[in-house]
Order: structure tokens, then C-alpha cells, then sequence
């Protein structure tokens, strides 16, 4: 464990290298910190802080940058997300509640993510298993012909015209608006459909076929958004202005990211709402991206991870404003999904 004015130190080198890109050096440390020590004491403590991996010196300078471990040992040590400033956050709110659906909603975050942190911004559909039925509605559209609609708590609205082979009584309709209300509304997608599956049970032998074509239907609008996972990213021209901070051309790392599969991924482990997760080089689980770094969070309405959203970039990133950055986005999306 580094003692308080190595980790000073540590603090002050990755600032400054990531401000202005250039390696850093003792003397400039002392000119722009407080740090209370002389260079010669900077020094020595900067000679400890590469002996232990944190730093390293590039090849044609006399300067210092951050290694991975570095970065890494920054990160874990922030005691706060930094917060936005007032501004920031009006602006965002006000953007965000101009959507005028889920898709519009995941795109504006998208735009919002990679103006704000200049970085590559990736956002997972709120989908899958982890979604719950918000309501069910039926209704009659003529004698032989109903309109289903399924809300999710993502958002998500699915709309499905069932043409029944023989009428209907209203009666029976709004027995079944109940009972699929009160069987399916709350319930995780994954579980819905197996427990409406015994409801024609409950209905008269001569509506049953009817009920049970209902809820046929039903399970099949259920599975539809269960399978449902995709990805929207943006900002990807934000690498280029990057160049110089990636060991190898950026090809095979824009090439990775067109893979969802690969996106997900990285989203993957990020969950939890309250908390964003942060992965620095070699820690990304691939090679094409290990001199990337991503910061990412879950969210969904009231506290309920329903998907993740973040940034990649290089490792020279500002850190603290893009973990804001997310978690103020992700917060006004949960928000927006709550109030839906």
C-alpha cells in the first residue's frame, strides 16, 4: 500500500498527463501542485512509484506516464464521483425528456454520452429477462377481432391484432384483462408466460379455445422482447482525435467495436445502478482493446437494472468526469423509465 504523498504524487502525474498528453516530470510536478516537498523529494518518490509498476518512462523522454496499475490504483482511490456542474445537468434533463420513445430515448443518450465525454458511447437496450410486465391491456377492435398491448418496464410497447374464430363475450374479455393483470404485471418477461399458461383453466369450457389463443399470443409477444438485445454506439470518430494514444492503428479497434457481441461484453459486468464499474487496458477482456479503457453503469426505472450504458476510449481519459458523465446520464434515463 502507497503512503499519502506517494499517492499525491500518483494523483498529480496522471492529471497532468492526461491534460495535456506530454510525460511529466519532477520539476513541472512541484511548479503546478502543492505538493509541500522539494523536486529532489518528487523525484524519489516518483523513482518508487516505477519501481512498483505505477509509472514508466517512454522511450524518448525524460518524463514519467501512467502505467495501467497507475490508472488503476487512481480510480479505486476517488472517494466521489465527481458532480456536474448545474448547467450540465439541466442540459441534460431537458435533452433527454424531448424523447419521444425508448428507441429516441437510447439514441439522445447515445449523443449525449459521446458529446460529453468526447469519448466512443455504447448503450445497451433496456431488454431481456430482466425486464418485468408493466401492463396488459385487451382490447375489442369487432366481434372477431381483439388488440393485445404489452408494456414493459423498459418502455417497450408491443401491439398484436389476434382474429379469433368465433365472437366473444365483453364479460370475458374483462375477466381475462384481470386476471392477466393480476397473474403477469410485475413479473420478470423469463417467468410471464409459464405463469399465464394455466389461466383458460379458469374460463368456461365454450370460451377456452378462445382465452387459450389469447394467451398463446401473449407468450409470443413475451419471448419476442426477451430476445430482443441490441446495441446503439456513437461518437466512434472521437478515436481518431486519439490516435497517438493507441500502441498499433486504431483499424482493428473500430472493428471490434461493430461486433455487439463484443459490446455487450464490455457493458456486461456493469449492473448496478448505484455503481460504475471502470475497466483499464489489459482488463477489457480483449486484445484489440487493451489500451482502451471502459466506465460504464446499469440502469432501469426505480433502481431496477434493466441495462448498461458507458464510454470507451484511450487510458489517458479523464476518469472522474466521465464517470459523472454516465452516472448522470444513467440516472436521468432510470428517471425517465420510472416515470413512463
Amino acid at each position: 500500500m502507497l503512503d499519502e504523498r506517494k499517492l499525491d504524487v500518483l494523483r498529480a502525474i496522471v492529471e497532468d498527463y492526461v491534460s495535456t498528453r506530454e510525460p511529466v516530470g519532477s520539476k513541472s510536478l512541484v511548479e503546478r501542485h502543492h505538493l509541500g516537498v522539494s523536486p529532489a523529494t518528487v523525484r524519489n518518490e516518483m523513482a518508487a512509484l516505477e519501481e512498483d509498476g505505477y509509472i514508466t518512462q517512454p522511450h524518448t523522454s525524460a518524463g514519467r506516464i501512467p502505467t495501467d496499475k497507475g490508472y488503476r490504483l487512481f480510480v479505486d482511490k476517488l472517494t466521489s464521483i465527481k458532480p456536474l456542474s448545474g448547467a450540465e445537468k439541466r442540459a441534460i434533463a431537458t435533452f433527454l425528456q424531448g424523447a419521444v420513445d425508448l428507441d429516441d430515448v437510447v439514441h439522445r443518450s447515445v449523443r449525449l454520452l459521446a458529446q460529453l465525454t468526447q469519448q466512443v458511447a455504447i448503450v445497451q437496450y433496456p431488454t431481456l429477462a430482466r425486464s418485468t410486465v408493466r401492463h396488459v391491456e385487451v382490447v375489442m377492435l369487432s366481434t372477431s377481432r381483439l388488440l393485445l398491448v404489452l408494456i414493459t418496464s423498459a418502455g417497450r410497447v408491443e401491439q398484436r391484432v389476434v382474429e379469433l374464430p368465433k365472437g366473444i363475450d365483453d364479460e370475458v374479455i374483462g375477466e381475462l384483462r384481470a386476471r392477466l393483470s393480476t397473474t403477469a404485471v410485475g413479473q420478470r418477461l423469463s417467468d410471464a408466460a409459464a405463469r399465464v399458461a394455466s389461466l383458460p383453466e379458469a374460463f368456461h369450457p365454450d370460451d377456452k379455445a378462445v382465452v387459450t389463443q389469447i394467451i398463446a399470443v401473449f407468450a409470443e409477444a413475451v419471448a419476442d422482447e426477451r430476445t430482443d438485445e441490441k446495441v446503439a454506439i456513437g461518437g466512434t470518430s472521437n478515436l481518431v482525435r486519439f490516435g497517438e494514444d493507441f500502441d498499433r492503428s486504431i483499424k482493428p479497434l473500430l472493428e471490434a467495436l461493430e461486433e455487439h457481441v463484443v459490446l455487450l461484453k464490455l457493458l456486461g459486468e456493469a449492473t448496478s445502478p448505484s455503481l460504475v464499474t471502470v475497466r483499464i487496458g489489459h482488463e477489457v477482456p480483449y486484445e484489440q482493446l487493451a489500451t482502451t479503457s471502459v466506465v460504464a453503469t446499469g440502469y432501469g426505472p426505480s433502481g431496477d437494472p434493466l441495462a448498461t450504458l458507458g464510454v470507451l476510449g484511450p487510458t489517458r481519459m479523464d476518469y472522474p468526469g466521465s464517470m459523472a458523465a454516465v452516472h448522470a446520464v444513467a440516472r436521468y434515463v432510470s428517471q425517465l423509465l420510472s416515470d413512463a
